[in-house]
């Protein structure tokens, strides 16, 4: 199983996804800026991915705060925290996790400085561990909505390099495979950085679990021809009623799959909804260059000045959707209030 990410000595390791599948090459990150840098040019990308660098980015910048001054150490931490958040939007993880942080510094306002840092980096080290765990239950609990013979569609990359092992999406369809059902995966490029292609194919190759790549556009004619038999996506963020963010193409996955009566599912941990949202309406839509679009591994594609708009992301809303598969369990329609008795269940249980 692919490693994303791991501390080594005093420096966090990413393994940089804008070489693959061509070269498994390791970006060394030794300071905080270097890692907003790997977010912000997705040298590590996915949702949990972002979560677990922002965490462990946080702790390696503690670590060049020199005062011994709670309140000193504080004020430079959140700016450390906010220039973190800035990152990249969409992904709720990335909030999710610079917000941990931001509790452990608060918790321990009596403490000294130097303990302080040792707990932060501590707690990244345990969102990391627990990470690959929350995986294997999302995993698990969506082996039932698996037939024993299926082909599945899935669209990006929501595998072992979007988290730090195992995968969401691809967690699944990992957990399918070794409980020993017969499947085969269709896999979307996912333009315009072809994240299907170049990730999500190269994962299921090193598994040997077999894999077909499709141009974004060929997937409704398959729909149509019955050739899927379900849709698993991941997730960037999920809004309290279950609208859900997710890589641009999402969102007509999900009509044609409705139109074609074909189960659409997202596979998300816990972290990855935000609460504070009513709806997909808020969830912001990050926007990247244009270059991306007309343009691939450095070759212009389109005429030269042609522009070019370039959404990360789209909302997918909860009507279109299956079922929520998290690690503590499946979510159904209604989610407002599905995800609102998870999330209380959750509270409960702390």
């Amino acid at each position: 199983m692919i490693q994303t990410i791991k501390w080594e000595d005093n420096s966090i390791h990413i393994i940089d996804q804008r070489r693959l599948p061509k070269k498994k090459e390791w970006l060394v990150c030794c300071s905080l800026r270097e890692v907003i840098a790997a977010i912000r040019e997705m040298a590590i990308r996915g949702a949990p991915a972002i979560g677990l660098a922002a965490a462990m980015g946080l702790a390696l910048g503690s670590q060049s705060i020199k005062t011994e001054r709670y309140g000193t150490f504080r004020r430079r931490f959140l700016e450390m925290a906010q220039q973190m958040k800035s990152a990249r939007p969409t992904a709720a993880n990335l909030k999710w996790a610079v917000e941990r942080m931001i509790t452990v510094v608060e918790r321990m306002h009596s403490n000294p400085v130097e303990e302080i840092k040792e707990a932060i980096r501590k707690e990244s080290h345990i969102i990391v561990e627990r990470d690959i765990v929350i995986n294997l239950k999302i995993g698990r609990n969506g082996l039932e909505l698996i037939p024993d013979r299926a082909t599945i569609l899935t669209h990006c990359n929501a595998g072992a390099l979007a988290t730090c092992g195992y995968g969401t999406a691809l967690g699944m369809i990992r957990a399918a495979r070794e409980a020993g059902k017969d499947i085969h995966v269709i896999v979307d490029e996912t333009r315009p950085l072809l994240q299907g292609m170049r990730l999500t194919a190269f994962e299921l190759m090193e598994d040997n679990i077999p894999v077909t790549v499709i141009v974004d556009s060929a997937a409704g004619y398959l729909m149509k021809r019955q050739m899927i038999d379900l849709i698993i996506i991941g997730a960037d963020r999920i809004a309290s009623n279950g609208d859900v963010a997710n890589k641009i193409g999402s969102y007509q996955l999900a009509v044609m799959a409705k139109e074609n009566k074909i189960p659409f599912y997202v596979a998300s941990p816990l972290s990855t909804f935000d609460l504070d949202l009513k709806d997909g309406d808020l969830i912001p839509i990050e926007e990247r260059e244009p270059g991306e679009v007309i343009s691939l591994a450095g070759h212009l594609l389109g005429p030269k000045g042609v522009k070019a708009f370039n959404p990360a992301f789209d909302i997918t809303p909860a009507k279109y959707l299956s079922a929520i598969v998290t690690e503590r369990g499946v979510l159904r329609s209604p989610y407002k209030r599905s995800i609102r008795n998870l999330f209380k269940a959750e509270d409960d249980r702390r």
